[in-house]
């Protein structure tokens, strides 16, 4: 049975068969859950590769092939009558992921499905203030929210090949970039975290109309972060972050991954959170243990789950998806830098009355789901159901 509810402004599809759900605060099975997403057909991937885009790299000083190997993990805003999407690209300067340099591509569509891309890149390491946390490695995998006031926030991970960090950084325009550095920089709570690895921030945001803006929660700025586990951060300014501790000082995981499940080995924030009337609703990227993880799906395979927190206490968890509403099933997923199979969800936007799911496959290429309230699909169907 699916069932249509209407959240703060918008519509959650709930398809309750196969949807299984932790519980809590009493909410009825799935009445939380946003989608499903369907792959429109013979458009994927989005974005990939492409050789000819040249690009003068003021650190090495010469040009060079900036996105010729790999186009993946984007973020998504709306300006205007478009969408815009910035992917992280990799060139060939290395052998491996994470050992080559990374920056980060515009690209912009009237419909959310066909791009038009600059061919140079808008975000990358240079010879400025953050050249140490951002060299040789590069900037990436974004996650882009809009205030209400129409700035452009960016929070990305800063790879210096030595320790990975949060950076944040500022925009009028999604083409000119202010940098600001790590967001945990001035931390009081927790100083010793901007020099301990650590990324992937989600930002709260909420409906406004048709417009989704970043939101406060208890009069500050929230975002989700993490990998290893979802945490938490709050902010006045949206550059200066404090991450969430307990009466310890510690660090306080949320959610973190389950053994037996599709998240066993990592549970990784995917792009802004969105404020419900149910709550706080993350897309988040579990990442299936090889030896501990539910075994209907390939081992170290990335899917995309869901966890709604409550609006009132942040921290605290309602529901969470005991399986994947997306999960690799196309070619171009598994298939790339990531052979086992990667669907990494950075970018949801609101855009003609449907919601646009933006994601990296198998680190390697650009695909979009969409979710089209008036005409709801299915979840990605789970092995052996």
């Amino acid at each position: 049975m699916n069932t249509i509810v209407k959240i703060a402004g918008f519509i959650l599809f709930v398809f309750l068969s196969g949807c299984k759900v932790q519980h809590g605060a009493q909410l009825k099975k799935g009445q939380w859950v946003l989608g499903g997403f369907e792959r429109p057909k013979g458009v994927n991937p989005i974005i990939e590769p492409d050789t000819s885009s040249v690009f003068y790299d003021p650190m090495l000083k010469k040009e060079i092939r900036w996105e010729n190997n790999d186009t993946f993990n984007p973020a998504a805003v709306v300006k205007g009558d478009s969408v815009f999407v910035i992917y992280r690209a990799e060139d060939r300067t290395g052998k491996a992921i994470g050992h080559r340099t990374s920056r980060l591509g515009l690209a912009a569509s009237v419909d959310g499905i066909h791009f038009e891309r600059l061919k140079t890149p808008v975000f990358y390491p240079g010879p400025d203030e953050q050249q140490d946390n951002e060299w040789p490695g590069g900037t990436e995998d974004p996650r882009i929210a809009q205030t209400e006031d129409g700035l452009f926030v960016m929070f990305y991970t800063q790879w210096n090949r030595k320790v990975p960090r949060l950076g944040v950084a500022i925009s009028t325009d999604l083409r000119h970039w202010v940098k600001y550095g790590p967001i945990f920089k001035k931390s009081k709570n927790k100083p010793a975290l901007v020099n301990e690895p650590h990324k992937s921030a989600s930002v709260v945001t909420v409906l406004k109309g048709n417009k989704q803006v970043i939101a406060k929660i208890n009069g500050k700025y929230w975002l989700y972060w993490g990998e290893h586990g979802v945490y938490g951060a709050t902010s006045d300014n949206l550059i200066d972050w404090e991450p969430v501790t307990d009466s310890k000082g510690a660090l306080k995981a949320f959610i973190s991954p389950r053994d037996g499940y599709f998240d066993s080995g990592l549970t990784e924030c995917g792009p802004p959170a969105v404020l419900t009337d149910k709550g706080i609703l993350l897309l988040y990227n579990g990442k299936n243990h090889a030896e501990k993880g539910d075994m209907r799906f390939n081992k170290n395979t990335y899917s995309a789950g869901q966890v709604l927190f409550d609006q009132r206490d942040p921290t605290s968890v309602l529901a969470r998806m005991d399986v994947p509403f997306l999960r690799p099933m196309e070619s171009f997923e598994k298939s790339g830098q990531y052979i086992d199979g990667t669907v990494f969800i950075e970018g949801l936007v609101f855009f003609k009355q449907k919601w646009f799911l933006y994601y990296g496959c198998a680190d390697s290429k650009v695909a979009v789901a969409i979710y089209d309230p008036r005409h709801p699909g299915p979840m990605d169907p789970v092995p052996g159901l």
